[in-house]
């Protein structure tokens, strides 16, 4: 298993429409084959400077792959990511024996 995260903060003021165009817009990813427990998050925490995390699974390497190739998770990158995303931090995890 692997846990995608990134948290993130967006160069839009907060409440804007071009925010929730942007949130909006991760919806689209839970369609990929094999994106699993699917979570938007938004920081309640003042312990770092992101204000949104996006998580998601996969059962394994082949699915992770498949995800980070797909034309719809690349066309978000282009389309949204790129040119609305201020910072981020990107991990992904695998279950430690």
């Amino acid at each position: 298993m692997i846990r995608h995260t990134v948290a993130f903060t967006l160069k839009y003021p907060k409440g804007s429409p071009e925010e929730k165009a942007f949130l909006d817009a991760t919806l689209h990813l839970v369609k990929i084959p094999g994106v699993q427990h699917f979570e938007r998050l938004r920081q309640t925490s003042k312990k770092n400077r992101f204000d949104f995390g996006l998580s998601m699974e996969f059962s394994d390497r082949e699915a992770y792959e498949t995800y980070n190739n797909h034309p719809t998770h690349t066309a978000f990158i282009q389309q949204y990511w790129i040119t609305g995303v201020e910072d981020f931090l990107e991990t992904d995890y695998e279950l430690y024996a």
